[in-house]
């Protein structure tokens, strides 16, 4: 295992807690502008996944997976691909399947354990531009589809680091975790926009769920036991937990890849993260006592608030490049 404190951080005065660090960055934090051009990249199952594309070219290339219910749009994927750009890298958002804005085409979607797409993503980079330095950042579900890729990968990863944030190791645990206190907020939200994004699907096409009463659907065990198992595959909810949860992969990951993860994360429990023991000698875990979920705000003042996690990715991802690459 490798362990390293990394640069440290230390929440803003203003934004203590860790609800106020996950609420600062996720609905307060003005959204970044930068230009995106996007491309529409066909599957071989006759869906498809839109990309996102920062403007400048002939660069690294970072791949970006959002969070649950997120897209190019979400504010901490603009703030990264800002630095990321002013980096001197090429930033890519992979939208999952129907998180660009425009329905997929399957009644499938995507979930937490969902690699397929990033695979096909990654081999499709490789033989554009097979001598592109190439990266990956992950958050939330972003993280752990691609923590769980890089560790069914193992030596054949075509990255040269990887960056995981706020990651569910352990997606039963997190489901429970998220059902109580004040961390209901943040499952009403998600979940209201998923049952809308079926909703607008069931629409078009016909699909096999569970229940035909969304809204009955109240916690994530529930929307995953009814929607997202027979959807993709699974038997049931806990099925889909043990299959998709990220952890028992660690293990197996060969590409240099660093993982934050506050301990105060609201959307999980410190029982997630995983032990020593189970990261490969290529992992390296910072975890710091404050952060909240996607957080990490520091800064002397609300207006000029500092995002310390697209200091710390930006810093890993340059330091994995070789200095005639860096240009």
């Amino acid at each position: 295992m490798t362990f390293s404190k990394g640069t440290p951080f230390e929440p803003a005065w203003w934004c203590r807690g860790a609800h106020a660090q996950t609420l600062w960055s996720s609905v307060f934090r003005w959204r970044p502008h930068i230009e995106l051009q996007r491309e529409r990249l066909e599957l071989a199952d006759g869906d498809f996944i839109d990309l996102d594309w920062t403007c400048n070219a002939d660069s690294p290339v970072v791949i970006v997976l959002h969070g649950l219910e997120g897209s190019s749009r979400s504010p901490y994927v603009r703030g990264l691909l800002k630095v990321l750009q002013q980096q001197g890298f090429r930033g890519v958002v992979m939208h999952f399947r129907g998180c660009s804005g425009a329905p997929n085409r399957l009644a499938r979607g995507y979930h937490s354990g969902d690699t397929g797409d990033l695979a096909n993503l990654v081999t499709t980079l490789r033989r554009r531009e097979p001598h592109t330095p190439l990266t990956a950042v992950g958050y939330s579900l972003g993280g752990n589809v691609l923590l769980k890729w890089l560790g069914e990968t193992g030596t054949a990863a075509q990255l040269q680091a990887a960056v995981a944030v706020s990651v569910p190791f352990l997606l039963g645990d997190a489901a429970d975790r998220i059902a109580q206190g004040f961390s209901r907020v943040y499952q009403w939200k998600l979940l209201a926009s998923m049952r809308r994004a079926i909703r607008r699907k069931l629409a078009l096409m016909p699909m096999n769920l569970g229940t035909s009463d969304l809204s009955s659907l109240h916690n994530f065990r529930l929307f995953d036991e009814h929607v997202t198992a027979p959807l993709h595959g699974f038997r049931n909810a806990e099925h889909y937990y043990a299959c998709a949860s990220s952890r028992r992969y660690l293990k197996h990951i060969t590409v240099d890849t660093l993982v934050l993860h506050a301990r105060d994360d609201p959307f999980m429990t410190e029982a997630v993260i995983p032990l020593n023991e189970e990261l490969s000698p290529n992992v390296a875990l910072e975890l710091y006592r404050n952060g909240g979920h996607v957080g990490f705000v520091s800064g002397q003042w609300p207006w000029h608030a500092h995002y310390w996690l697209e200091e710390r990715i930006s810093a890993y991802l340059l330091g994995h490049l070789d200095p005639k690459q860096r240009s």
